[in-house]
């Protein structure tokens, strides 16, 4: 390590003198200086290593991936996506989306998010049931992302993430016309109906439908980037298929 430059005498020198440490009045490299007093060949700095897509949580992709586990990944993106289609082509004006199988369960999580947000008062209370619909698949998907470094499976929840969007979209919709049969048997005309209390507590009850069609539309597109999310880790997949692998890291 120099004090002063051994070409020009300039003082002071960078502190890191390894390559491609140089004089800054001279700019000789001062590395290279080094190992010609000590007979020895100037090295170049070795090259950073490339950036693999598996470095990203997004697009992490294990060393070898099981080629049974592949296939099944592959017949299960199709699945959703059919089912996608399917719950997309359901009305969610007249109700037919909130008929559909995958509604009862959503249901569930729906009444669950009015007691966890109970304690932070009433409006919260009432907007939690729908909030939580769409939380829980999403918090689902963070926790397969980041626990278990699954894009894949991620992709999935974010599909349930965006069919939650759609399932809601019919209620907002029904709040200006209320026709929608609720838990209680009733509808928003003799029961009470979230999104009316909701839209009406903020001004904009007469614009409820404009307000679910366009949730409903944003729902679809979540749907539609968690199928391409799907498919684009499949074929990061397909690169690193194996015959056969106990335990893909």
């Amino acid at each position: 390590m120099f004090d002063r430059c051994p070409k020009c005498d300039h003082a002071p020198l960078p502190a890191d003198q390894s390559s491609p440490a140089e004089c800054p009045a001279c700019g000789v490299i001062l590395a290279k200086v080094a190992q010609a007093r000590a007979g020895e060949p100037a090295r170049s700095p070795a090259p950073a290593p490339a950036r693999d897509e598996r470095d990203s949580w997004l697009w992490h992709v294990p060393e070898q991936v099981d080629a049974t586990a592949w296939i099944v990944r592959v017949a299960l993106l199709a699945g959703f996506a059919v089912w996608g289609v399917v719950l997309w082509r359901l009305d969610y004006r007249d109700g037919e989306m909130n008929q559909s199988f995958i509604h009862a369960p959503l249901l569930v999580f729906h009444e669950a998010g009015h007691v966890i947000f109970r304690p932070l008062g009433e409006w919260m209370t009432v907007l939690g049931g729908s909030l939580f619909q769409v939380l829980f698949p999403a918090i689902l998907a963070f926790a397969l992302l980041w626990k278990n470094r699954d894009p894949f499976g991620a992709s999935i929840g974010l599909w349930l993430v965006g069919i939650s969007i759609m399932d809601v979209s019919a209620y907002m919709y029904d709040a200006l016309d209320p026709q929608l049969t609720l838990l209680g048997g009733g509808t928003g005309n003799d029961s009470f109906h979230d999104w009316i209390w909701l839209f009406d507590s903020m001004h904009v009850l007469q614009r409820a439908q404009r307000i679910g069609a366009f949730f409903h539309a944003s729902g679809t597109g979540v749907v539609l980037l968690a199928l391409a999310w799907g498919a684009a880790v499949l074929r990061l997949q397909k690169r690193r298929v194996a015959a056969s692998v106990l335990v893909e890291r």
